[in-house]
């Protein structure tokens, strides 16, 4: 008889914790589950329900029937990898609904047995924490992108600028003609400088992402001959235009970058001997806009195509460049949601096409 108040002492204790385990759950904020070693799911808090769509008729049921809910494809194999090993598990998930979680599975450990009698599973949410990695991930690319461009951009109006001042001294054959050099020098310093101020301009990049604008293709093309005149007029290059959709929506100096780099790449890689022939079209694909510029150069090979794109990739030695041109136009397309790709045969020319999505 003097035994029962002992057991009436334990049994309490127990009630006890249990109602502060029952506690614990109904009011933490993190989603958690308690699934014992048949895989059967025991408990989930409040936090579960609203983040997996839990409810009170998925306690009991096999993990492997609710595991839609949690969709995340390899959690079943998680709990058992945890379970056979006894060793927690900790991991960045994204699940199907594309939301970020830092997942930790916890083995249940029954000490007296020395065993795992199933496992806790802790989910907290860091949305927020990637979305933000991610933007400064993107925003040390824009850096890279907007150094690489500085020195690659500017070469093309620095060098039609050069030639207009060898021009002036020369000689020259009217007041007329003076002024006009005077104008056409005018506007490389002011296209210039626009240039460098729309690649510097950095205030808006803290945010992750510069606000796209309705931008003219018609002007950035030109914009583009411009800043290009010494080469256009050395080369006698032919530039045709058939522009289909005037304007997209997107960053205006990525636009200009991206016209720029891949007119100068036409020009640049024409054929020995021969006037480059290019053509620059815009037309509509989808919900998208396609930009499209083809040349008949010296072509690409076939196995050169996939590491066009690469940075510094220099595909002919006998072309002056740095390689970076096609990098940073990559880098910027895709920046931004778009595609790029390139069909190519060596001896017939080359075709960019640039898919920017709508923005």
């Amino acid at each position: 008889m003097a035994e029962a108040p002992k057991k009436n002492s334990k049994l309490e204790k127990l009630i006890e914790l249990n109602d502060e385990l029952e506690n614990y759950f109904n009011n933490t904020i993190i989603p958690q589950l308690f699934v014992d070693a048949d895989m059967i799911l025991r408990k989930f808090t409040p936090a579960a329900m609203t983040h997996f769509k839990l409810s009170a008729s998925d306690v009991g049921r096999h993990i492997d029937e609710v595991s839609n809910n949690i969709r995340f494809p390899t959690i079943i194999d998680n709990i058992h990898e945890v379970i056979e090993s006894s060793q927690s598990l900790e991991k960045e998930i994204q699940t199907t609904d594309k939301k970020w979680y830092q997942m930790n599975i916890l083995p249940y450990i029954i000490k007296k047995e020395n065993r795992t009698n199933g496992v806790i599973i802790t989910f907290i949410d860091i949305n927020d924490r990637i979305h933000i990695l991610k933007g400064y991930e993107k925003l040390h690319r824009d850096y890279e992108n907007i150094i690489h461009s500085i020195s690659h951009d500017i070469k093309g109006p620095l060098s039609n600028m050069e030639g207009l001042i060898r021009i002036l001294k020369g000689t020259l054959k009217s007041e007329q003609e003076y002024k006009q050099i005077i104008d056409m020098l005018s506007r490389s310093v002011d296209n210039l400088r626009k240039t460098v101020d729309e690649l510097a301009d950095i205030d808006n990049d803290s945010a992750f992402a510069r606000e796209p604008e309705r931008v003219n293709f018609e002007n950035v093309i030109e914009d583009a001959k411009l800043a290009l005149r010494d080469k256009i007029e050395e080369t006698n290059a032919q530039i045709s235009t058939h522009i289909e959709e005037a304007d997209v929506n997107f960053s205006r100096k990525n636009v200009r970058s991206i016209v720029y780099n891949l007119l100068s790449n036409a020009i640049k890689y024409s054929k020995p001997d021969s006037k480059p022939v290019i053509n620059i079209q815009t037309e509509r694909s989808g919900d998208a806009i396609l930009l499209t510029v083809s040349d008949k150069g010296i072509g690409i090979a076939e196995d050169k195509l996939e590491s066009v794109f690469d940075r510094y990739s220099r595909l002919h030695d006998t072309v002056e460049g740095t390689g970076v041109g096609l990098f940073i136009v990559k880098s910027m397309v895709e920046s931004m949601g778009g595609k790029i790709k390139v069909e190519s045969k060596v001896g017939e020319g080359s075709t960019f096409k640039v898919l920017f999505q709508s923005l």
